[in-house]
């Protein structure tokens, strides 16, 4: 059975970690199969958002320790971690979070866009327990996107927080009861629902623009929303919105 699986759902693929064995560590062959999915993910204009999740109740519990002891490394190169870390997708990706994501699992989750977790699931760090570093986006990704002394006290202790913690500090966007895909796969469609062009621009500009001086990211936002503002799917979505009915996408 493969360690990868992918399941189109409306425009969403569902992508799944399929090592409940082994917690869903990651492996070459996780790393791989991720790759795959996500280069099918950004190439097929019928998909329009991803979700990543785990089998077994657990999203991912980092690197396969006994693979690398053996000298096998989890990357794909020019994509890093997991076949994906270094180089995202174009289009908005979830993480779906039951159970644990630690390690390379959080740094799996702090490369998605937007994370979505069931109460009790938990995040953490803890290669420093282990003579590690968090070297898959953890030390650099985690102080974007909380408080940097937050994101320091994790790195330094390796402690694991819940997912209540992870969203009062903004790291989760939401936290539900049930399992943690359905709360992602309403997100997803709601996202889907929008116009693709302007989702993977909008989601391009928050992305890039994190290294954009004042003086110059008004006309780098410009180089990139101008397509978007003269698209076909600009006049549709006025058009459907004077007509009041559904828009028509293209992507174009």
């Amino acid at each position: 059975m493969s360690e990868v699986q992918t399941l189109a759902d409306d425009g969403v693929l569902i992508i799944t970690i399929n090592r409940p064995e082994a917690k869903n560590a990651v492996n070459r062959a996780v790393a791989e199969g991720m790759a795959a999915a996500l280069e099918e993910l950004d190439s097929n204009d019928a998909l329009r958002v991803g979700i990543i999740k785990g089998a077994g109740g657990t999203f991912c519990s980092g690197m396969d320790l006994k693979a690398f002891l053996t000298g096998e490394l989890p990357m794909v190169k020019g994509k890093g971690f997991c076949g994906f870390v270094e180089a995202p997708p174009r289009k908005p990706l979830i993480a779906a979070v039951d159970g644990y994501a630690l390690a390379g699992g959080m740094e799996v989750a702090l490369t998605c866009d937007l994370i979505v977790a069931n109460s009790k699931a938990q995040f953490g760090i803890p290669e420093t327990k282990r003579g590690l570093a968090a070297a898959a986006g953890g030390l650099m990704r985690l102080p974007r996107q909380v408080p940097p002394r937050i994101a320091m006290e994790l790195a330094l202790t390796g402690d694991f927080i819940s997912a209540q913690r992870a969203y009062e500090i903004g790291f989760v966007n939401r936290v539900v009861e049930g399992p943690a895909i359905d709360g992602a796969l309403e997100l997803a469609h709601k996202i889907s629902a929008n116009g693709p062009l302007a989702v993977r621009v909008s989601k391009q500009v928050i992305v890039e623009s994190r290294g954009w001086s004042d003086g110059e990211m008004w006309g780098k936002q410009q180089e990139l929303v101008g397509q978007v503002m003269v698209s076909q799917d600009a006049r549709e979505g006025a058009a459907a919105f004077a007509q009041k009915r559904a828009p028509n996408w293209t992507g174009k």
